[in-house]
């Protein structure tokens, strides 16, 4: 058989092919389980050896020419008809914008501004960290070594590999590292905020994975528990547009503060909402725990590479996503996640809604 001939005939007409429909019906012709070069590589079982070893390698080397030259050609074919559909296919850019904008602020975004704006205010600058963190950051330059009975109380996602100093890496369970890295790189004094995303293993109706705090922390020379106090009402003060706030400090206990307070709010149920304002003692009224604060540890301030005998200071954490839901009448936490866009459309924000003190920091769209 002249293969040279045949392999001629076939590259001839895969050539030609003028379209992918007409160059399939050739792959099967020629390769497919009834085509014509398949036919001829069932025949080599029925050679004895010695005409296999001479008829062998002519019908592969023909069926890869084949092969390729179908190949080759398919690339052009869809080639083509790619810059054709290009060429005929148009996009009109100049359509008109919508009436009325739709998007909006998502009520943790407008707080995270609320809340820089009120500290602002007050002094404080915004200072970030990493989200990933590593084990001394995030809880032993916090007085919470290996050891240490507080480390259970958070539900930490840890990664498996370790950090170049062989610390182990996990997602941040607040954002108190930021403290210790601000101290580490600013020295004293200091007055800063730290807001940002936080992980911790939970999750129900007012606890998720991934949920925001804000943390704030003042190092300076005679700083007392009074300034804390005064600090907190000033900033609930403004922050719920209120001057009937009344708090409560209660005793608690926190690693990287000494002393530690829980601070309770006084609110008053209306209409299936709490709303901030007045005692707690007060008839109708109830306390409610908003944040957890305390002056800084001196194993803390130590840690920031600051001396604790000659500098003080105070801290405080708070949930962003909490003081949200209090301040809007929100009642499930897992809604802030969903993306619904008719949660979204309720409590969203204005973009032209910039918080401000003099025109109102929380004013809804």
């Amino acid at each position: 058989m002249d293969y040279a001939a045949t392999g001629q005939e076939a590259l001839s007409r895969i050539a030609g092919a003028d379209d992918l429909d007409t160059l399939e019906a050739l792959r099967v012709e020629f390769l497919g389980k009834q085509g014509s070069i398949s036919g001829l590589l069932k025949t080599l079982g029925k050679l004895d050896p010695e005409e296999r070893k001479v008829e062998g390698p002519k019908i592969h080397a023909l069926r890869e020419s084949v092969t390729e030259a179908l190949a080759s050609r398919k690339d052009v074919l869809e080639t083509a008809a790619l810059d054709a559909r290009l060429a005929s296919e148009t996009i009109d850019l100049s359509l008109p914008a919508p009436a009325a904008p739709r998007g909006v602020v998502h009520p943790i975004s407008q707080v995270m501004d609320e809340l820089a704006e009120v500290f602002a205010d007050l002094g404080f600058a915004v200072a970030t960290g990493p989200e990933i963190e590593d084990d001394w950051h995030n809880f032993t330059a916090l007085n919470m070594p290996e050891s240490h009975p507080a480390r259970a109380m958070h539900d930490t996602f840890y990664f498996p590999d370790r950090n170049d100093a062989g610390r182990e890496m996990l997602l941040r369970t607040h954002t108190s590292p930021v403290q210790v890295r601000t101290m580490l790189s600013q020295g004293a004094p200091l007055r800063i905020v730290a807001p940002g995303r936080v992980y911790r293993s939970d999750s129900d109706a007012t606890h998720t994975p991934m949920f925001h705090q804000i943390e704030g922390l003042v190092i300076d020379k005679g700083i007392h528990l009074g300034h804390l106090k005064w600090t907190l009402e000033a900033f609930l003060k403004a922050f719920f547009e209120r001057d009937d706030i009344v708090l409560r400090l209660r005793p608690s206990y926190f690693p990287f503060t000494e002393p530690s307070v829980e601070v309770d709010v006084g609110y008053a149920n209306q209409g299936g909402r709490r709303v901030v304002g007045g005692s707690g003692d007060a008839p109708g009224h109830a306390w409610m725990e908003v944040l957890g604060c305390g002056m800084v540890n001196r194993h803390v301030i130590a840690a920031g590479g600051i001396d604790p005998d000659e500098w003080q200071g105070f801290a405080f954490g708070i949930g962003v996503d909490r003081l949200a839901m209090l301040k809007y009448g929100m009642d499930d936490l897992r809604a802030f996640f969903d993306g619904d866009v008719r949660w979204l459309s309720h409590y969203g924000f204005s973009a032209l809604d910039v918080p401000t003190l003099s025109g109102g920091v929380g004013t809804p769209a």
